[in-house]
Protein backbone atom coordinates (compact mmCIF):
# COMPACT_ATOMS: atom_id res chain seq x y z
CA UNK A 1 0.00 0.00 0.00
CA UNK A 2 2.89 2.34 -0.68
CA UNK A 3 1.52 5.78 -1.56
CA UNK A 4 2.79 9.33 -1.40
CA UNK A 5 5.23 9.39 1.53
CA UNK A 6 4.18 11.28 4.64
CA UNK A 7 0.64 10.44 3.63
CA UNK A 8 0.73 6.69 3.91
CA UNK A 9 1.30 3.71 6.10
CA UNK A 10 4.07 1.22 5.40
CA UNK A 11 3.53 -1.40 2.75
CA UNK A 12 0.87 -4.02 3.29
CA UNK A 13 3.61 -6.57 2.71
CA UNK A 14 4.97 -5.58 6.07
CA UNK A 15 2.03 -7.33 7.70
CA UNK A 16 3.17 -10.49 5.94
CA UNK A 17 6.66 -9.82 7.22
CA UNK A 18 5.38 -9.73 10.79
CA UNK A 19 3.30 -12.86 10.40
CA UNK A 20 6.03 -14.84 8.65
CA UNK A 21 9.45 -13.66 9.69
CA UNK A 22 11.14 -16.48 7.77
CA UNK A 23 10.13 -14.81 4.51
CA UNK A 24 11.12 -11.21 5.18
CA UNK A 25 13.26 -9.75 7.98
CA UNK A 26 11.77 -7.73 10.80
CA UNK A 27 12.76 -4.09 10.29
CA UNK A 28 10.92 -2.50 13.22
CA UNK A 29 14.16 -0.96 14.48
CA UNK A 30 14.63 0.80 11.14
CA UNK A 31 11.08 2.13 11.26
CA UNK A 32 11.78 3.53 14.72
CA UNK A 33 14.52 5.59 13.06
CA UNK A 34 12.00 6.86 10.51
CA UNK A 35 9.54 7.81 13.26
CA UNK A 36 12.29 9.74 15.04
CA UNK A 37 14.29 11.43 12.25
CA UNK A 38 11.74 12.28 9.53
CA UNK A 39 9.40 14.40 11.73
CA UNK A 40 12.35 16.46 12.97
CA UNK A 41 13.52 17.05 9.40
CA UNK A 42 10.02 18.05 8.32
CA UNK A 43 9.59 20.51 11.18
CA UNK A 44 12.97 22.09 10.42
CA UNK A 45 11.98 22.42 6.76
CA UNK A 46 8.70 24.03 7.81
CA UNK A 47 10.34 26.69 9.98
CA UNK A 48 13.00 27.66 7.43
CA UNK A 49 10.67 27.47 4.45
CA UNK A 50 7.85 29.47 6.03
CA UNK A 51 10.24 32.23 7.14
CA UNK A 52 11.74 32.43 3.65
CA UNK A 53 8.47 32.43 1.75
CA UNK A 54 6.79 34.87 4.15
CA UNK A 55 9.75 37.20 3.65
CA UNK A 56 9.31 36.91 -0.13
CA UNK A 57 5.59 37.72 0.06
CA UNK A 58 6.25 40.49 2.58
CA UNK A 59 8.78 42.17 0.28
CA UNK A 60 6.70 41.91 -2.88
CA UNK A 61 3.51 43.05 -1.15
CA UNK A 62 4.98 46.14 0.51
CA UNK A 63 7.18 47.40 -2.28
CA UNK A 64 5.82 50.47 -4.04
CA UNK A 65 6.63 49.32 -7.58
CA UNK A 66 4.25 46.98 -9.44
CA UNK A 67 5.36 43.40 -9.88
CA UNK A 68 7.29 42.44 -12.99
CA UNK A 69 6.18 39.50 -15.12
CA UNK A 70 8.65 37.04 -13.63
CA UNK A 71 7.87 38.26 -10.11
CA UNK A 72 4.19 37.39 -10.59
CA UNK A 73 5.22 33.76 -11.12
CA UNK A 74 7.66 33.85 -8.22
CA UNK A 75 5.05 35.29 -5.86
CA UNK A 76 2.58 32.56 -6.81
CA UNK A 77 5.34 30.01 -6.27
CA UNK A 78 5.92 31.40 -2.78
CA UNK A 79 2.18 31.14 -2.03
CA UNK A 80 2.11 27.52 -3.23
CA UNK A 81 5.14 26.64 -1.12
CA UNK A 82 3.65 28.39 1.90
CA UNK A 83 0.39 26.42 1.61
CA UNK A 84 2.41 23.23 1.30
CA UNK A 85 4.60 24.02 4.31
CA UNK A 86 1.55 24.86 6.41
CA UNK A 87 0.29 21.30 5.89
CA UNK A 88 3.56 19.52 6.65
CA UNK A 89 3.41 19.73 10.50
CA UNK A 90 0.28 17.55 10.41
CA UNK A 91 2.23 14.86 8.58
CA UNK A 92 5.22 15.23 10.87
CA UNK A 93 2.94 14.43 13.80
CA UNK A 94 1.36 11.63 11.76
CA UNK A 95 4.74 9.96 11.25
CA UNK A 96 5.81 10.57 14.85
CA UNK A 97 2.54 8.83 15.81
CA UNK A 98 3.58 5.84 13.68
CA UNK A 99 1.07 6.71 10.92
CA UNK A 100 -1.87 6.71 13.30
CA UNK A 101 -3.75 9.80 12.02
CA UNK A 102 -5.05 11.84 14.98
CA UNK A 103 -6.69 14.83 13.21
CA UNK A 104 -9.92 13.47 11.75
CA UNK A 105 -11.18 12.80 8.23
CA UNK A 106 -11.62 16.44 7.09
CA UNK A 107 -8.00 17.40 7.79
CA UNK A 108 -6.89 14.12 6.26
CA UNK A 109 -8.53 15.07 2.96
CA UNK A 110 -7.81 18.80 2.97
CA UNK A 111 -4.13 18.63 3.89
CA UNK A 112 -3.54 15.75 1.47
CA UNK A 113 -5.22 17.65 -1.35
CA UNK A 114 -3.24 20.80 -0.50
CA UNK A 115 0.04 18.91 -0.66
CA UNK A 116 -0.99 17.35 -3.98
CA UNK A 117 -1.99 20.81 -5.23
CA UNK A 118 1.46 22.16 -4.43
CA UNK A 119 3.16 19.25 -6.17
CA UNK A 120 1.57 20.18 -9.49
CA UNK A 121 1.36 23.97 -9.01
CA UNK A 122 5.02 24.44 -8.12
CA UNK A 123 6.47 22.54 -11.03
CA UNK A 124 4.18 24.18 -13.61
CA UNK A 125 4.96 27.62 -12.20
CA UNK A 126 8.61 26.72 -12.69
CA UNK A 127 7.77 25.84 -16.29
CA UNK A 128 6.10 29.24 -16.67
CA UNK A 129 9.14 31.00 -15.18
CA UNK A 130 11.41 29.06 -17.54
CA UNK A 131 9.25 29.97 -20.55
CA UNK A 132 9.25 33.62 -19.53
CA UNK A 133 13.02 33.57 -19.05
CA UNK A 134 13.45 31.77 -22.38
CA UNK A 135 11.41 34.41 -24.21
CA UNK A 136 13.37 37.14 -22.46
CA UNK A 137 16.83 35.81 -23.30
CA UNK A 138 16.28 33.99 -26.61
CA UNK A 139 13.37 35.85 -28.23
CA UNK A 140 13.63 39.27 -26.64
CA UNK A 141 11.70 41.30 -29.19
CA UNK A 142 9.32 38.89 -30.90
CA UNK A 143 7.21 37.79 -27.88
CA UNK A 144 6.66 40.90 -25.80
CA UNK A 145 2.87 40.47 -25.88
CA UNK A 146 3.10 36.95 -24.49
CA UNK A 147 5.24 38.23 -21.62
CA UNK A 148 2.69 40.84 -20.49
CA UNK A 149 1.62 41.01 -16.86
CA UNK A 150 -1.99 40.27 -17.78
CA UNK A 151 -0.90 37.11 -19.56
CA UNK A 152 1.25 36.09 -16.58
CA UNK A 153 -1.71 36.44 -14.21
CA UNK A 154 -3.92 34.40 -16.53
CA UNK A 155 -1.27 31.67 -16.75
CA UNK A 156 -1.05 31.58 -12.96
CA UNK A 157 -4.83 31.24 -12.64
CA UNK A 158 -4.80 28.49 -15.26
CA UNK A 159 -2.00 26.71 -13.40
CA UNK A 160 -3.90 26.80 -10.11
CA UNK A 161 -7.07 25.57 -11.84
CA UNK A 162 -5.27 22.74 -13.65
CA UNK A 163 -3.51 21.67 -10.44
CA UNK A 164 -6.79 21.75 -8.53
CA UNK A 165 -8.33 19.39 -11.07
CA UNK A 166 -5.40 17.00 -10.69
CA UNK A 167 -5.83 17.13 -6.89
CA UNK A 168 -9.53 16.22 -6.91
CA UNK A 169 -8.88 12.43 -6.81
CA UNK A 170 -6.71 12.91 -3.72
CA UNK A 171 -9.43 14.88 -1.94
CA UNK A 172 -12.10 12.39 -3.04
CA UNK A 173 -10.38 9.15 -2.08
CA UNK A 174 -8.36 10.20 0.94
CA UNK A 175 -9.93 8.86 4.10
CA UNK A 176 -9.09 7.68 7.59
CA UNK A 177 -9.10 3.90 7.42
CA UNK A 178 -8.51 1.38 10.19
CA UNK A 179 -5.78 -1.22 9.70
CA UNK A 180 -6.26 -4.02 12.24
CA UNK A 181 -2.88 -5.63 11.46
CA UNK A 182 -1.16 -2.54 12.93
CA UNK A 183 -4.03 -1.38 15.17
CA UNK A 184 -3.93 2.12 13.67
CA UNK A 185 -6.32 4.43 11.80
CA UNK A 186 -4.27 5.87 8.96
CA UNK A 187 -4.93 8.66 6.47
CA UNK A 188 -4.69 6.71 3.24
CA UNK A 189 -5.81 6.69 -0.38
CA UNK A 190 -8.71 4.25 -0.59
CA UNK A 191 -9.17 3.70 -4.33
CA UNK A 192 -11.85 1.32 -5.67
CA UNK A 193 -9.22 -1.10 -7.06
CA UNK A 194 -5.49 -1.48 -7.62
CA UNK A 195 -5.62 -0.18 -11.20
CA UNK A 196 -6.62 3.23 -9.81
CA UNK A 197 -3.51 3.22 -7.63
CA UNK A 198 -1.26 2.43 -10.59
CA UNK A 199 -2.95 5.12 -12.67
CA UNK A 200 -2.47 7.70 -9.89
CA UNK A 201 1.23 6.83 -9.68
CA UNK A 202 1.66 7.13 -13.45
CA UNK A 203 -0.09 10.52 -13.56
CA UNK A 204 2.13 11.79 -10.74
CA UNK A 205 5.25 10.45 -12.45
CA UNK A 206 4.50 11.73 -15.96
CA UNK A 207 2.24 14.78 -15.65
CA UNK A 208 3.67 15.80 -12.27
CA UNK A 209 7.35 15.42 -13.14
CA UNK A 210 8.60 13.85 -16.37
CA UNK A 211 6.86 16.15 -18.87
CA UNK A 212 7.31 19.50 -17.04
CA UNK A 213 10.89 18.72 -15.99
CA UNK A 214 11.74 17.85 -19.58
CA UNK A 215 10.37 21.24 -20.63
CA UNK A 216 12.33 23.01 -17.86
CA UNK A 217 15.57 21.31 -18.88
CA UNK A 218 15.05 22.05 -22.58
CA UNK A 219 14.20 25.71 -21.98
CA UNK A 220 17.11 26.32 -19.63
CA UNK A 221 19.59 24.55 -21.88
CA UNK A 222 18.37 26.77 -24.71
CA UNK A 223 18.93 29.82 -22.51
CA UNK A 224 22.42 28.67 -21.62
CA UNK A 225 23.23 28.08 -25.29
CA UNK A 226 21.93 31.54 -26.17
CA UNK A 227 23.94 33.21 -23.38
CA UNK A 228 27.11 31.45 -24.45
CA UNK A 229 26.51 32.49 -28.06
CA UNK A 230 25.99 36.09 -26.99
CA UNK A 231 29.17 35.94 -24.90
CA UNK A 232 31.17 34.72 -27.90
CA UNK A 233 29.75 37.52 -30.03
CA UNK A 234 30.64 40.10 -27.37
CA UNK A 235 34.19 38.77 -27.14
CA UNK A 236 34.49 38.91 -30.94
CA UNK A 237 33.32 42.52 -30.92
CA UNK A 238 35.44 43.26 -27.84
CA UNK A 239 32.44 44.53 -25.92
CA UNK A 240 32.77 45.63 -22.31
CA UNK A 241 33.75 42.78 -20.03
CA UNK A 242 31.06 43.61 -17.46
CA UNK A 243 28.36 42.53 -19.90
CA UNK A 244 30.18 39.27 -20.46
CA UNK A 245 30.37 38.77 -16.68
CA UNK A 246 26.63 39.41 -16.34
CA UNK A 247 25.86 36.73 -18.95
CA UNK A 248 28.22 34.25 -17.27
CA UNK A 249 26.66 34.93 -13.87
CA UNK A 250 23.16 34.38 -15.26
CA UNK A 251 24.32 31.12 -16.83
CA UNK A 252 25.65 29.86 -13.49
CA UNK A 253 22.39 30.78 -11.78
CA UNK A 254 20.35 28.89 -14.38
CA UNK A 255 22.56 25.83 -13.92
CA UNK A 256 22.00 26.00 -10.16
CA UNK A 257 18.23 26.39 -10.52
CA UNK A 258 17.97 23.28 -12.71
CA UNK A 259 20.47 21.31 -10.63
CA UNK A 260 18.78 21.98 -7.28
CA UNK A 261 15.31 21.22 -8.63
CA UNK A 262 16.44 17.89 -10.10
CA UNK A 263 18.47 17.10 -6.99
CA UNK A 264 15.42 17.55 -4.76
CA UNK A 265 12.74 15.85 -6.84
CA UNK A 266 14.37 13.21 -9.06
CA UNK A 267 15.03 10.66 -6.26
CA UNK A 268 11.41 10.70 -5.16
CA UNK A 269 9.99 10.28 -8.64
CA UNK A 270 12.50 7.52 -9.29
CA UNK A 271 10.99 5.62 -6.37
CA UNK A 272 7.50 6.41 -7.66
CA UNK A 273 8.49 4.77 -10.95
CA UNK A 274 9.89 1.76 -9.11
CA UNK A 275 6.62 1.57 -7.20
CA UNK A 276 4.71 1.27 -10.49
CA UNK A 277 7.03 -1.57 -11.54
CA UNK A 278 6.47 -3.21 -8.16
CA UNK A 279 2.70 -3.00 -8.43
CA UNK A 280 2.76 -4.56 -11.89
CA UNK A 281 5.10 -7.28 -10.50
CA UNK A 282 7.91 -6.41 -12.85
CA UNK A 283 10.03 -6.32 -9.69
CA UNK A 284 9.06 -8.14 -6.50
CA UNK A 285 10.42 -9.55 -3.30
CA UNK A 286 11.36 -8.45 0.22
CA UNK A 287 14.25 -6.30 -0.94
CA UNK A 288 12.04 -4.16 -3.18
CA UNK A 289 9.26 -4.02 -0.56
CA UNK A 290 11.51 -2.47 2.03
CA UNK A 291 13.56 -0.38 -0.41
CA UNK A 292 10.38 1.29 -1.68
CA UNK A 293 9.01 1.84 1.82
CA UNK A 294 12.14 3.51 3.18
CA UNK A 295 13.20 5.07 -0.12
CA UNK A 296 9.95 6.94 -0.66
CA UNK A 297 9.88 8.21 2.91
CA UNK A 298 13.35 9.76 2.81
CA UNK A 299 13.29 10.83 -0.85
CA UNK A 300 10.02 12.73 -0.34
CA UNK A 301 11.51 14.42 2.71
CA UNK A 302 14.37 15.52 0.46
CA UNK A 303 11.85 16.76 -2.13
CA UNK A 304 10.12 18.95 0.45
CA UNK A 305 13.36 20.87 0.97
CA UNK A 306 12.80 22.44 -2.45
CA UNK A 307 10.16 24.65 -0.83
CA UNK A 308 12.93 26.03 1.42
CA UNK A 309 15.42 26.42 -1.40
CA UNK A 310 13.02 28.14 -3.80
CA UNK A 311 13.21 31.55 -2.06
CA UNK A 312 17.00 31.30 -2.20
CA UNK A 313 17.62 30.11 -5.75
CA UNK A 314 14.77 32.00 -7.44
CA UNK A 315 14.61 35.20 -5.41
CA UNK A 316 17.37 35.87 -2.89
CA UNK A 317 20.09 35.45 -5.51
CA UNK A 318 18.40 38.09 -7.68
CA UNK A 319 19.70 41.65 -7.54
CA UNK A 320 16.25 43.05 -8.23
CA UNK A 321 14.77 41.30 -5.18
CA UNK A 322 17.62 42.38 -2.94
CA UNK A 323 17.09 45.94 -4.06
CA UNK A 324 13.37 45.73 -3.27
CA UNK A 325 14.02 44.12 0.11
CA UNK A 326 16.51 46.88 0.92
CA UNK A 327 13.99 49.59 0.07
CA UNK A 328 11.14 47.94 1.97
CA UNK A 329 13.10 47.37 5.16
CA UNK A 330 14.74 50.79 4.96
CA UNK A 331 11.24 52.27 5.16
CA UNK A 332 10.35 50.08 8.14
CA UNK A 333 13.69 50.61 9.90
CA UNK A 334 14.83 54.01 8.59
CA UNK A 335 17.72 54.45 11.02
CA UNK A 336 20.69 52.14 11.16
CA UNK A 337 19.40 49.55 8.68
CA UNK A 338 22.29 47.10 8.11
CA UNK A 339 23.52 47.19 4.53
CA UNK A 340 26.58 45.00 4.90
CA UNK A 341 24.98 42.13 2.96
CA UNK A 342 24.40 44.34 -0.09
CA UNK A 343 27.14 44.94 -2.63
CA UNK A 344 28.69 48.42 -2.98
CA UNK A 345 27.13 48.82 -6.42
CA UNK A 346 23.66 48.11 -5.05
CA UNK A 347 24.20 50.47 -2.11
CA UNK A 348 25.25 53.34 -4.35
CA UNK A 349 22.35 52.74 -6.73
CA UNK A 350 19.93 52.76 -3.79
CA UNK A 351 21.16 56.01 -2.28
CA UNK A 352 21.28 57.64 -5.71
CA UNK A 353 17.69 56.44 -6.29
CA UNK A 354 18.67 54.71 -9.54
CA UNK A 355 17.28 51.18 -9.56
CA UNK A 356 19.73 48.41 -10.34
CA UNK A 357 19.01 46.99 -13.75
CA UNK A 358 18.85 43.22 -13.72
CA UNK A 359 17.60 40.31 -15.74
CA UNK A 360 14.70 38.10 -14.70
CA UNK A 361 16.97 36.44 -12.25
Amino acid sequence: MTETPLLNVPSSNQSENKSNSTICPDLNDWWEIVYCIVPKCINTICVIGMLGNVFVLFTYSLHKDPLKTAEIYLMNLAVADLVFLTCLPFWAENIRNEFNWPFGNLLCRSTSASISLNTFTSIYLLVAVSVDRYLSFVHTLSHRGIRSKTMAKQICLLTWFFSTLLSIPTFTFRTVKHFPQWNISACTLDFPNLSWVTAERLVLNTVGFALPSTAIIFLNLSIIHSLKKQARERRALRTESCKEHKGTKATRLIFMVVLMFLLCWTPYHFFVFLNVLHRTEVIKGCFWDELLNFGEQFSYTLATTNSCINPVIYVFFGKCFRQKALEVFSQIIPCGFPLSWVSFKEKSSYFNMFPVRSSLT
